[in-house]
């Protein structure tokens, strides 16, 4: 279900850019705006995230492979990351060469009535696909706040869009700002300025980007909430004394892999032990659907009670 909420946004902004880039290319054209141009490039940049968004999740669904023996489902972080590197360059650093070429070359604006015409018309188109990013983010973000949603999220797609989708309209907004100023000054620096500031915007979101999604690329375990339920699901087993240690790293956003140390008691046989362990694998995945590859170590437990620390941290 949230693959399929992540796929709707991500089909969604990627029909609503190709609409809004074509237009201000047009808009650019004909009016000379620096940020009208910056805007349409801004466009190509996201319609090119969103294909490769989906593209990563197509090629992330195949199968296990002798080489690859745990699934291909990192390929969605892949993908992601190189929505960041396209939108720091093509996006930002690409804004901010028109923004320093207009502002020491300023010209006047021809028909400044079609730049905004257009603006308004993918504020509109922009504001639509933010509200069904934002539709389906709040079937998963539960109580988080949008800032811990993004970092927190093991989904790359859905934070990807909503900044996108944020940053676009904030760009249009600066870009509309840009334009009116330029008119009613007549002075074409202004429209420079805004440019600029929509440079800087899309290398910021690039930046926080290329930050949470490396994180996702090194490895991330789940969630604390997560970990404390897999914990709970393991002491609730008949015969696990203790949770020596618990490791989990995210193969994907929807993949687990759960590597946890269980004290049993010395005097168990082997039958014993192979049937707790079967119990408590079963209890866990009931607990975490997500733990798609589990790994559990029996052993005995050497440590007194008073030693014993907190789930999740203990060696």
């Amino acid at each position: 279900m949230a693959a399929e909420g992540s796929t709707k946004a991500v089909v969604t902004a990627l029909a609503a850019n190709l609409g809004i880039a074509v237009s201000k290319f047009v808009a650019a054209a004909v009016t000379g705006s620096a940020s009208m141009l910056a805007e349409g490039v801004h466009s190509v940049a996201d319609s090119t995230n969103q294909a490769l968004l989906l593209i990563g999740g197509k090629r992330a669904r195949r199968a296990p492979s002798a080489l690859h023996p745990f699934g291909y489902a990192r390929e969605r972080y892949i993908y992601a990351f190189l929505v960041a590197i396209i939108l720091f360059t093509l996006g930002g650093l690409y804004a901010l060469y028109e923004s320093y070429l207009k502002i020491t070359h300023p010209h006047e604006l021809t028909s400044p009535l079609v730049a905004v015409v257009v603006l308004l018309v993918a504020m509109a188109l922009e504001g639509y696909a933010l509200r069904t990013a934002v539709g389906q983010a709040n079937r998963t973000r539960g109580s988080r706040s949008w800032i811990a949603f993004v970092r927190r999220s093991r989904a790359p797609e859905l934070p990807v869009i909503l900044l996108e989708d944020a940053g676009a309209l904030i760009g249009l907004v600066l870009a509309l700002l840009g334009v009116g100023l330029s008119v009613l000054t007549g002075n074409g620096i202004y429209d420079g300025i805004a440019t600029g500031c929509i440079g800087l915007l899309l290398v910021s979101a690039a930046i926080i980007l290329a930050t949470e999604i490396k994180s996702l690329l090194i490895g991330e375990a789940a969630l604390p909430e997560q970990v404390t339920a897999m914990h709970t699901a393991l002491l609730s087993t008949p015969g696990v004394d203790r949770v020596i240690h618990l490791r989990t790293m995210h193969l994907g956003p929807d993949e687990l892999l759960v590597a946890a140390k269980i004290a049993i008691d010395a005097d168990d046989d082997g039958a014993t032990i192979a049937a707790t362990i079967d119990d408590a694998e079963a209890r866990l995945r009931r607990a975490l659907p997500t733990a798609k590859v589990v790994y559990l170590e029996p052993d005995i437990d050497r440590q007194p009670a008073s030693a014993h620390a907190e789930p999740g941290l203990t060696t």
